[in-house]
């Protein structure tokens, strides 16, 4: 068995593989890291020399791929190379929810975990360890054990881990520096080890919590679940507030400072997005179907009813506040990432919405600082709105442009820029009489009522 581990394989260079690798090179110099991935443009973009061109943005990553690109973390997609000369062997491939056949909607499609563990056992040498890193369901160590073990008289052997990763994104550097715990799920103390031991460069033991690779992997779901869970509750209340008079940021702040609860995850908004909490709650539930836990996976599957009608809410709501019709109006739709700091377009909630909007007769003029065109029209072509509707929405460079002859704009992302907006000169060049809609609470309501502009806001009936 490997006494110790100098060489790291990274299959899958995303929105988990690329920033985790990064900090394992940053904080782990006598470690060469390999990051592989089959899309050649993606791996093209992490060498770029120009770092504003990374596939992925992160704040705080192009400063580490700026100190260990090219010394000991490298991109590249020589899968067999790479995989061969690894000691171990992260899998961080995608896990999508399937879209058809057995389990569609709701189970993970793993073909990209089979596929990824079929090259370990036809390139790895000597002994490995695989490590999951990808979000996956319960008992998915054990498919990727019977692949590497199917060969009889394979001289190759086998240590799998799970080492499911908690990031949120736009502070996954800082979680990955600082995080508040590392699981590492394994079947004894002497598997766990050698991954402990990486981690222990910059962690203190006490963070690193050891399991067996069930629990691990469950812990992960039951995290995400129990997150967007919170989500869903704060945004039920602000339907309630809205309705009653009361304040949700009132009711937040005072929910929030008990100490058995916490103030995280009680902003309410347009709902969760990304590619974990829906995923993995789905996940969640069709495993409590399939083990015949049927109250369990309706629970949990309330979560994500609630999520989506809470986005129709809101869009039922613009419709009624600009007098039942949206029919040929201009709206700015600002943010369309699906929180601040990235450029995640996953299961944002600003795509319900703007499809919505824009099945309704509406014209939008779309800003986000770190989302492209190009981002915006796929995921668009995703839920039908085609190339033959391209007219019905506009890319803008900056909020003023975005803004002019609007009858309405929508907040959809918390970045911070949207806090200072110029809403006497943004009042100058909408159409009257215009609306704001907030639906991240963050912008200067005040200000812009000042300057003339009608204003709504998530959980508040009387501004």
């Amino acid at each position: 068995m490997t006494k110790s581990i100098r060489k790291i394989c990274c299959i899958g260079a995303g929105y988990v593989g690329g920033p985790t690798m990064a900090v394992f090179a940053d904080k782990c110099h006598n470690l060469d890291v390999n990051v592989v991935d089959i899309d050649s443009e993606k791996i093209k973009n992490w060498n770029e020399d120009d770092l504003s061109k990374l596939p992925i943005y992160e704040p705080g990553l192009k400063e580490i791929i700026k100190r260990r690109r090219g010394i000991n973390l490298h991109f590249s997609t020589d899968i067999k190379k790479n995989i061969s000369s690894a000691d171990m062997i992260f899998i961080s491939v995608n896990t999508p929810t399937k879209k058809s056949g057995i389990g569609a909607g709701q189970a993970s499609d793993l073909r990209w975990i089979e596929a990824s563990s079929r090259q370990i056992l036809e390139y790895a040498k000597g002994h490995t360890f695989v490590v999951e890193k990808s979000t996956l369901p319960v008992r998915t160590a054990e498919t990727i054990k019977s692949i590497l073990t199917c060969k009889k008289n394979n001289k190759k052997t086998f240590t799998i881990l799970s080492n499911p990763e908690f990031l949120s994104e736009g502070n996954a550097i800082d979680d990955l520096n600082n995080p508040d715990r590392v699981l590492i799920g394994g079947q004894n103390e002497d598997d766990t080890k050698y991954l402990v031991e990486i981690y222990l460069n910059w962690i203190k033991r006490e963070k690193i919590i050891t399991t067996n690779l069930w629990s691990s992997e469950l812990s992960k779901l039951v995290a995400n679940a129990f997150l967007a869970q919170r989500v869903s509750s704060i945004n039920s209340i602000s339907a309630l507030c809205e309705v009653t008079g009361a304040q949700i940021k009132d009711v937040s702040r005072a929910i929030g400072m008990d100490s058995r609860l916490g103030e995280k995850f009680l902003n309410a908004g347009p709902g969760f997005g990304g590619s974990c909490f829906k995923k993995d709650i789905l996940n969640l539930v069709y495993i409590s179907r399939h083990l015949g836990l049927y109250e369990v996976a309706e629970y949990w599957g309330k979560v994500i009813e609630i999520n989506n009608w809470q986005q129709k809410r809101i869009f039922q709501t613009i419709v009624s506040k600009l007098f039942h019709t949206v029919s040929d109006k201009k709206i700015a739709i600002l943010g369309f990432a699906f929180k601040a700091n990235t450029n995640d377009t996953r299961e944002t909630p600003a795509l319900n919405i703007c499809k919505w909007l824009i099945e309704e007769g509406a014209i939008l003029n779309i800003y986000d600082p770190k989302v492209t065109s190009d981002q915006i029209n796929n995921e668009l072509i995703k839920v039908n709105i085609s190339i033959r509707n391209k007219q019905k929405w506009n890319y803008k460079n900056n909020i003023l442009d975005c803004a002019k002859e609007t009858d309405a704009i929508i907040i959809l992302t918390e970045w911070d820029e949207f806090r200072f907006i110029n809403w006497s000169q943004i009042s100058k060049v909408m159409r009257e009489p215009s609306w704001l809609f907030d639906t991240r609470s963050i912008s200067n309501l005040s200000k812009a009522k000042e300057c003339g502009i009608n204003v709504w806001t998530v959980g508040k009936n009387d501004i």
